[in-house]
């Protein structure tokens, strides 16, 4: 990351920003995936009125075979700069605009902290279903958690009861579980 010798007048006109902007909805979907994603239009347009209100403003331009540099800016001349590369899955000039047009949603998503509603493009649904149920608590696993560290998080969010009720605690331990988090 690059940035000028001050960004002093910047931090504070992104903290304005940050604190006004609204969350990006989803509304483009990836037909492969079977997702919705926030695309670059509607970022953009979610993000126009806040950035000139707050003295702010960006550039992005691909850079070298895969790269692309996202510079943002404040009125006072402060900046910040990032630089990043992203292969496209094929080398052709579709895959490559498609690469760059990924690259600047994420970059700016990143350099402003945008809030953008849970956006992984595609990444969970990409991996296999597993089952579970409504009621279930995929981290409270005893293979893979410590259940007293587990309950000890719980405990004060819910009475112990409604605990075990929704969520089907019945180890043949959990009473001791249950006491030894209270210590």
């Amino acid at each position: 990351m690059e940035k000028s010798e001050s960004i002093k007048a910047l931090a504070m006109a992104l903290c304005k920003f940050q604190g006004t902007v609204e969350t990006i909805v989803k509304t483009a979907t990836n037909p492969f995936f079977k997702s919705k994603y926030a695309n670059l239009a509607d970022i953009l347009d979610v993000i126009r009125e806040p950035l000139q209100l707050n003295g702010l403003s960006f550039v992005q331009f691909p850079e070298g075979e895969s790269g692309l540099t996202t510079m943002l800016m404040h009125e006072s001349g402060e900046y910040v700069m990032a630089t990043y590369t992203m292969k496209p899955t094929k080398n052709d000039p579709q895959g490559q605009g498609s690469a760059i047009t990924y690259q600047r949603r994420y970059a700016l998503g990143a350099i402003l902290g945008l809030n953008i509603d849970d956006d992984d493009d595609g990444n969970q649904a990409s991996k296999p279903k597993q089952a579970s149920t409504e009621n279930e608590l995929p981290w409270l696993n005893p293979k893979t958690q410590n259940w007293i560290d587990c309950i000890s998080a719980l405990k004060g969010a819910y009475v112990i009861a409604d605990i075990k009720k929704k969520y089907r605690i019945s180890k043949p331990n959990e009473e001791l579980l249950i006491s030894e988090a209270s210590k």
